[in-house]
């Protein structure tokens, strides 16, 4: 159902140039027949992607690859970018309104978005856990890529939140041994809490049937080939923007007969790409949620309003912040 107002005002978050982020105005249209207008509850940060946008490092090449769905503005800047906001529809179709829906939009206050794409919260997860649907559809895409089996003993690298879910997810295949690697020896808390085993990198066991890597950093990629056992797979989860890896692809790289393949989001895993729309997988992500252990990724809400001055300390590496809520 059309709503009777021809717009109204939305809030939303631009970046600007290097370093710097605002709060603009936005002028929302009246929602069009098939579309929902959805007003925000949560959103989160997603700190890999958004700290490169945040320091202008997506590379040209990449700009329109780089796109987010609802995007405005032009790369490098300035954009409205983003992509995890949980809201509750207020008009549209009478089979959405009322309901708790994920969108992949930018952080904004108030928008429209095509009914397809406002997609379902079931009512056994909370809105605020829900903001993790993008991430859990970046773990889930990759554990297809990788197809570990059961009884495989699986290193993940890199305890950030697709690293995490990543490792989380292997966990629930029987008889898997799952190690979260981090240099950071107070991750051992989060594998705790989501059921996998821990290690930092000198203390790793080599010798992996699968190894995944989601650090971000040229050791952590490092890490993950030496960890890999014989004609095992590396699957890289980072994406590193405009910054140069260097990949220890000496040594035993060859003579171990080593595998290291890319996994990212932007198409369903060729496994499942003849079954699998994209809208069906974010929904298989969204019910991937319901388990309350992975409340332990979510940072502490910041306000909306607070994100200009809170942001760059939100995004450094040294902040330790795994999924920054955002609460609107």
């Amino acid at each position: 159902m059309a709503s009777d107002r021809t717009e109204d005002n939305a809030q939303s978050l631009w970046y600007r140039a290097p370093g710097e982020v605002e709060i603009r105005r936005d002028t929302v249209a009246a929602p069009a027949p098939g579309e929902v207008r959805i007003r925000a509850i949560y959103g989160a940060l997603s700190r890999g992607t958004e700290s490169l946008v945040f320091a202008g490092r997506v590379p040209e090449s990449e700009y329109e690859r780089m796109r987010a769905p609802f995007m405005a503005g032009k790369f490098p800047f300035p954009v409205k970018y983003g992509y995890a906001v949980v809201g509750r529809v207020e008009e549209g179709p009478a089979e959405y309104r009322g309901r708790i829906a994920f969108a992949l939009h930018p952080h904004q206050t108030l928008f429209n978005v095509p009914c397809a794409d406002a997609i379902p919260v079931p009512e056994a997860i909370p809105p605020q856990r829900a903001v993790l649907a993008a991430n859990m559809e970046t773990a889930l895409n990759a554990v297809w890529d990788a197809a570990p089996g059961p009884a495989d003993r699986i290193a993940v690298v890199g305890a950030g939140v697709v690293g995490a879910l990543v490792a989380y997810l292997c966990g629930q295949i029987p008889g898997t041994e799952v190690t979260l690697v981090d240099v950071n020896p107070e991750r051992e808390r989060l594998a705790r809490a989501l059921g996998t085993g821990f290690a930092t990198v000198n203390a790793a066991e080599r010798d992996c049937d699968m190894v995944f890597h989601a650090s971000g950093s040229a050791a952590g990629l490092a890490t993950a080939l030496s960890l890999a056992g014989h004609e095992a797979t590396v699957v890289e989860l980072s994406w590193y923007g405009d910054l140069p890896v260097a990949a220890p692809l000496g040594g035993a790289f060859h003579s171990r007969r080593l595998r290291l393949v890319s996994s990212q989001v932007g198409e369903v895993a060729p496994s499942h790409r003849p079954r699998w729309t994209r809208e069906r997988r974010l929904a298989a992500a969204l019910a991937l949620l319901a388990d309350a252990r992975l409340d332990a990724l979510l940072a502490p809400a910041v306000r909306f309003a607070e994100l200009p001055k809170k942001i760059a300390a939100i995004l450094r590496p040294e902040s330790g912040t795994l999924c920054q809520l955002i609460a609107y």
